[in-house]
């Protein structure tokens, strides 16, 4: 349904998708603001349920853009028509292209997820920055892991810049959310093997023990993990530094751990 342009930026509508900004909103509407043609394109793609898509008629420029809006209007998405100030005030880019959605948050149950052979999940704790959440999410999907488990206090990876930087990934992998303890007798009932990065672990990641099944601890940017969830780890691994730098950013080390199994796993494939 489309509705007559709205040209107020009081308007309830356009104030509630704003209100997104602020995660109590989002975990109350269960709502996150996506914005961006290629943004919108991959959570029209990935069956992402969108609930309302944001348009700005003037500011639409591209074909690729009036072509999602078409196939979001065939699949009867409520479509809100807004003037390019309108926009702007929801907009927090440079350069905004005139297309933004509020998306349904798609969480699932630690304890309804079952994890198969040669599947990997990662596990956060603490990590602050959404940047490097979204980078994460990105990185599982690019490597072929399921999801993500959030425990504590991390960021929220329907922040609007962990969105932005998950590429879309936040739409195709699987999410849930934990406490320490649940992750613990979760990754027991499983039957996967819970691995932490840590400096000064263990063994080497290239020398580490994954598994068939693998979960991945990862603890916060400035304090990693805490001496109880190195205890509770089934293998600890380091990533060696050969220069002055004392850790790498959060999200590399996911990367260069999340590629290390993925190769092990395409290695035990073609064995």
């Amino acid at each position: 349904m489309v509705e007559p342009l709205v040209t107020s930026t009081a308007n309830r509508r356009v104030r509630e998708i704003r209100a997104l900004r602020q995660r109590k909103h989002r975990e109350h509407a269960g709502l996150c603001y996506v914005e961006g043609i290629r943004a919108v394109g991959e959570a029209l793609g990935s069956g992402a349920s969108i609930e309302t898509l944001v348009v700005s008629p003037e500011l639409l420029t591209s074909d690729f853009a009036r072509g999602l809006v078409r196939r979001a209007r065939a699949q009867r998405v409520s479509i809100l028509e807004v003037s390019p100030a309108v926009f702007a005030s929801l907009s927090e880019r440079d350069g905004p292209q005139g297309l933004a959605a509020a998306v349904r948050q798609r969480w699932e149950r630690l304890d309804a997820i079952a994890v198969a052979p040669g599947e990997t999940w990662v596990a956060v704790d603490g990590i602050a920055d959404p940047g490097n959440l979204g980078t994460i999410l990105r990185t599982c999907d690019a490597s072929g892991a399921a999801g993500a488990v959030v425990l504590g206090d991390a960021t929220d990876p329907y922040d609007p810049a962990a969105v932005r930087a998950s590429m879309g990934a936040v739409f195709t992998r699987r999410l849930s959310r934990a406490s320490f303890r649940e992750l613990v007798d979760w990754v027991r009932a499983t039957g996967a093997r819970l691995v932490g990065s840590a400096e000064g672990g263990g063994h080497d990641y290239r020398d580490a023990d994954y598994g068939e099944a693998t979960v991945l601890l990862l603890g916060s940017e400035r304090e990693g993990l805490s001496a109880a969830q190195r205890e509770a780890c089934d293998e600890l691994v380091r990533i060696p530094m050969l220069g002055t730098a004392s850790s790498l950013n959060v999200a590399v080390a996911a990367g260069v751990l999340l590629y290390e199994v993925l190769r092990r796993r395409e290695r035990r494939a073609d064995a």
